[in-house]
């Protein structure tokens, strides 16, 4: 008999399959030494369509709405169906007793093989394997210490619920909305009240009224005290006069003896911010590079919310950090005794510890690492050195400075224990980061004169809030809605680790939010949005408390059916209440110049025409879009513009003698084709010249 193991991904597949000893390689799977080890593909199977409970859902109408499921129905995903089937076939094999989830250790991936399971009638035992490395002893002390599947139950009902919640708001909201104002508005449980975040940032900016105001200085060498703020240049400049080239003195110092503690360890949010901060990555390029390396066996798992590692990893992390001394390039003539015990608690550790290296990175050529992965993995290092460094200590000087019967105001400090600070330096270094500006090293006291001094004014402006970078982004995300819970509450914000990257990419691919730079702005689309959205939808306490709710549920101290009660009964209270708006209101929308009409659709026979970010069907009933990042047009070396579209629409195809093969980096000729099928996403295929 032999036990079927379900990985997330074919690369996860293939590297458990090499520590369990199956070597035989077969369509969908690998066999030997009593395993079959086969993969899903990200979700093979998903929710259905409103449509498919009820024709009459294919025409979005306001009578219809809310939509509310009586019975819950799930589909294979276009272009899954072969794994699907191969999957299917393994789960129903008489030779296979049992099935083994391997399967990402989080809620999505308990998802994924869940539904896989159930989707295929499968009624054989299951068994969990919940590993947070993908080196050889990790996986080896996974299988040998498998827990029933049973145990992750409540973990897969959090899971379904938030696909239910996601497609209760989105279905409803979207359609009510939708038909409220004739324009195509798609609302998401999360993605909204993420962009009602930015908008509200972008708002302040615009009503930011800046104000100039002037300060006097005095400076001798490092020395560079200043006034208070003056509104008019004359007062500022009468203060600079009566001090130039004159005598101070210090009468007051305010020293205080301050402790920094060393940073925490990464967990994904964090790593994505420092990534964004340091290199202007952005927060799904962060994910996508340290999701390779977990693959790799270089990273231990990413998707992660803690920042300490369980107790019992001491004594593994101490030989990390030597071999991390003698790998990374920064750490060359570092010396310190690391302090493991600051990283270690196992009861700030839920499903998975702290992302670090692992061993692995020792026998790995770093050199040859992809520019993005190789500098990541040098922050991932660098912070576990950091973590167990000594604090950085230094006395803080807040000093009252006078100067010809004037007050000038100074903060210095003097460092006394460099600590973890000197890691973080030479990391910069490495890097070639220039150090932010702090407060000067000054050796000051009270009674201390200085002179004769420099007077000169310098002139400034009040800041408006900054624009959202990814980094704040995510930080606010982190945050949202926290501040108006309880203190005894746990506080989750908006979406989870592993899914915020998402959730801003998704914003930017409908046209919501466009980058500026290292800046997330709103789009018109995304501002006239949130205006028309009622609060309940946009509402980041709401969304953070709903999240909240779905780690109750996966604790087991809440039911999926409270949740899910509450999220229908707010959907049948916004249709109830929007039973029609004013054409004051409807016009909103209705200023805005239609993108050119660029083809028919092949769906529906419709215009399809060009949109900021997308080619899109204009009957808001057809969901056909031709994307202009899209991915496969990229991997070859090609962009979908207004002509490719064009001709994709009129043609069915295009010849090219001059794609880009991503393996090889050469150029070849083929024929793609687009394939529509009927629903969801566009395919495209390869048809190569005869020869």
């Amino acid at each position: 008999m032999k036990a079927l193991v379900i990985a997330e991904k074919p690369s996860v597949a293939m590297a458990l399959a090499s520590v369990l000893g199956a070597r035989t390689r077969k369509d969908g799977y690998v066999e030997g030494n009593g395993y079959i080890v086969s993969w899903c593909v990200g979700h093979l199977v998903g929710l259905c369509d409103a449509s498919e409970y009820d024709e009459k859902y294919k025409k979005w109408r306001y009578e219809d709405l809310p939509i509310v499921p009586e019975c819950w129905k799930h589909k294979i995903l276009e272009g899954t169906k072969k794994q699907f089937g191969i999957l299917k076939k393994l789960m129903r094999d008489s030779k296979v007793d049992e099935v083994i989830c391997a399967t990402d250790a989080g809620r999505e991936g308990e998802l994924i093989f869940r539904l896989v399971y159930e989707q295929a009638g499968c009624k054989k035992p299951m068994k969990r394997l919940w590993i947070s490395s993908m080196e050889e002893q990790a996986i080896k002390d996974g299988f040998s210490s498998l827990k029933d599947g049973s145990c992750y139950d409540s973990l897969y009902q959090s899971a379904l619920c938030r696909a239910k919640a996601d497609w209760l708001v989105g279905i409803n909201a979207s359609r009510l909305f939708s038909v409220l104002y004739n324009q195509n508005l798609k609302v998401g449980r999360v993605q909204t009240p993420t962009l009602a975040m930015i908008v509200d940032r972008n708002q302040k900016i615009k009503e930011f009224t800046k104000e100039k105001y002037y300060m006097a200085h005095i400076k001798f060498d490092d020395m560079d005290a200043v006034t208070e703020h003056f509104q008019k240049k004359e007062d500022a400049d009468k203060v600079a006069a009566e001090c130039q080239e004159r005598m101070c003195e210090v009468e007051k110092d305010d020293v205080k003896e301050k402790t920094v503690r060393p940073p925490k360890l990464y967990d994904l949010t964090t790593l994505q911010r420092e990534a964004n901060r340091m290199f202007g990555y952005t927060a799904q390029q962060t994910l996508d590079a340290v999701q390779e390396m977990y693959e790799q066996k270089l990273v231990t798992y990413p998707r992660t919310d803690s920042q300490y590692l369980t107790d019992e990893m001491g004594e593994s992390t101490e030989t990390l950090i030597q071999m991390l001394f003698g790998k990374m390039p920064y750490a060359e003539g570092l010396e310190y005794q690391p302090d493991v015990s600051k990283v270690l608690n196992s009861k700030k550790v839920s499903d998975h510890h702290a992302i670090i290296p692992t061993m692995e990175v020792a026998k790995a050529d770093i050199g040859e690492l992809k520019e993005r992965s190789r500098k990541i993995l040098y922050l991932i290092s660098a912070r576990v050195l950091t973590a167990t460094a000594e604090p950085y200590i230094y006395e803080s000087h807040k000093c009252q400075i006078t100067c010809n019967y004037h007050t000038f105001y100074l903060n210095a400090k003097k460092t006394k224990q460099e600590g973890f600070k000197t890691i973080e330096k030479k990391l910069k270094q490495f890097f070639g980061i220039i150090a932010e500006k702090e407060e000067p090293e000054l050796d000051i006291w009270a009674g201390k004169h200085y002179g004769p001094c420099d007077s000169f004014v310098s002139e400034h402006f009040t800041q408006p809030p900054k624009q959202y970078t990814e980094d704040t982004l995510l930080s606010a995300m982190e945050r949202a809605g926290n501040e108006e819970l309880t203190e005894d509450t746990e506080k989750k914000g908006l979406g989870t680790p592993a899914t915020r990257a998402a959730i801003i990419e998704k914003l930017i691919q409908s046209g919501f939010v466009k980058r500026e730079k290292k800046n997330l702005v709103p789009t018109d689309d995304g501002n006239v949005l949130i205006t028309v959205l009622p609060d309940e939808i946009k509402s980041p306490k709401m969304t953070a408390e709903w999240e909240m709710a779905l780690n109750h549920i996966a604790q087991n101290t809440e039911t999926a059916d409270e949740f899910l009660n509450g999220i229908t009964e707010l959907m049948q209270e916004l249709v109830a209440r929007y039973q029609g708006i004013s054409e004051e209101k409807k016009n909103q929308f209705q200023g805005k110049a239609k993108g050119e009409v660029i083809g028919k659709c092949p769906r529906c026979g419709a215009d399809v025409r060009e949109g900021k970010v997308n080619f899109y069907c204009s009957d808001r009933n057809c969901a056909f879009t031709l994307w202009k990042n899209d991915k496969f047009l990229a991997s070859q070396g090609k962009k979908m513009d207004k002509e490719t579209a064009k001709k994709f629409l009129s043609k069915g195809k295009i010849h090219y003698k001059d794609l880009v093969s991503r393996k090889t980096g050469r150029q070849y000729e083929a024929t793609v084709e687009m394939v529509d099928p009927g629903e969801g996403n566009v395919q495209f295929n390869l048809i190569f010249p005869q020869r």
